[in-house]
């Protein structure tokens, strides 16, 4: 058994899909054996997410209770710390988790961007996890302060990342390939509750700024919704889209044929964001530009979530096809046209495509599968 930090994203943006997304990490790991603690700190002003009031500041109160209750709810209450922008220590003590740290066989960093980096020096080992390609070596390739340093390994959801398949940047790293797990036992494969149930996905419209590289523009999912916006008129079933962010066109999206939903609202907790994706009768999305254009191969967290609870996926194909298996169960897509033939085929035969959709999140997603091999390659037993 090994000591494990998890550094990652909960108390600060207490939303379903995202505590769900770490919980998978957290879990997995445990359940293969090691003691877990899970860290987190904000690090900067006005970082904490309060949903219900759908505004920024620096109180905790919600996401902190709402992470700890998690945390709890799946055994996982007995290791963590959560450091808040004043400094105060909540969970463990400052002197209780630089002990932890100092004992620790492995720091895994799921997205700190940095906050725990001067503890972590005492780790046995560090990990880096990318789960935005392309963005992130395009930063650190224009930005000496970030480049990556302080880590022993490098992994990315970007498996074309560092290959000949991908134009991203590798900024002198060796990049391994890590897909986000899921603890396949937690999405039950529930029947659909209606024919009218639609193909859906949850989504921002924006969730950060056009990126520059080499004189190219690499932006967001808004731009790669509009080469679909007309989906809804080639198919014969329900279209949907729960979605937030600045600049929404829900009036053209509803013109177009869209259901158009709250992403925030349909996965304010843990247990809304089950429940949206089993309401559904699979998963049609688009994927942000920048990892469209570098072919970076990244695969959605929340698709393989749709995948376990044996919901079909048609995702924008960012390369992923080259790592995943495709065309029973997910689909990989590169235009309107190819989108509409595979839900017409989902559709031809649904309960075949459903059942594939679980075997993939089972043989190729499962978090047995997936943090075991992640762990061998950094030599963790």
């Amino acid at each position: 058994m090994s000591l494990i930090i998890v550094g990652s994203y909960m108390v600060r943006y207490p939303l379903g899909g995202m505590m769900s997304w770490s919980l998978q990490w957290l879990l997995g790991l445990k359940r293969l054996g090691h003691e877990i603690v899970f860290v987190e700190k904000s690090n900067y002003a006005d970082s904490c997410y309060d949903p219900h009031q759908a505004r920024s500041s620096n109180d905790y109160t919600y996401g902190l209770q709402t992470t700890v209750a998690l945390l709890e709810r799946f055994g996982l209450d007995d290791g963590w710390c959560y450091v808040d922008y004043q400094g105060n220590y909540h969970g463990q003590s400052r002197r209780q988790i630089e002990d932890t740290f100092k004992q620790a066989d492995l720091f895994l960093d799921l997205g700190t961007h940095g906050a725990w980096l001067e503890e972590a020096a005492y780790a046995a080992s560090r990990v880096l996890v990318d789960g935005e390609p392309g963005y992130t070596q395009i930063r650190m390739e224009k930005s000496v302060s970030q480049m990556p340093q302080h880590y022993d390994h490098y992994f990315t959801n970007g498996a074309n990342i560092g290959t000949a398949r991908s134009t991203a940047p590798a900024v002198g790293v060796t990049w391994k390939p890590v897909y986000n797990p899921v603890v396949t036992e937690l999405f039950a494969a529930i029947p659909l509750a209606s024919d009218s149930a639609p193909y859906s996905s949850v989504m921002n419209w924006q969730s950060h700024q056009t990126c520059h590289w080499q004189g190219q523009a690499y932006g967001q999912k808004d731009l790669e919704f509009a080469k679909f916006i007309a989906l809804p008129e080639r198919t014969s079933v329900p279209m949907e889209i729960a979605v937030s962010g600045k600049h929404v066109p829900a009036d053209q999206l509803t013109s177009a044929g869209w259901r158009v939903r709250d992403a925030q609202a349909v996965t304010l907790s843990y247990n809304a964001y089950g429940d949206y994706i089993t309401a559904c009768r699979g998963e049609f999305s688009v994927c942000k530009n920048v990892f469209v254009a570098l072919n970076t191969g990244w695969f959605s967290d929340r698709s393989a979530a749709y995948l376990a609870h044996a919901r079909p996926v048609v995702l924008q194909d960012t390369g992923f096809s080259q790592h995943l298996p495709v065309g029973e169960g997910l689909f990989a897509v590169r235009t309107i046209d190819e989108a509409a033939a595979a839900i017409e085929a989902i559709e031809s035969d649904y309960p075949r495509h459903s059942r594939k959709a679980r075997e993939i999140a089972r043989a190729y997603l499962d978090a047995e599968v997936v943090l075991t091999q992640f762990l061998h390659a950094i030599h963790i037993a």
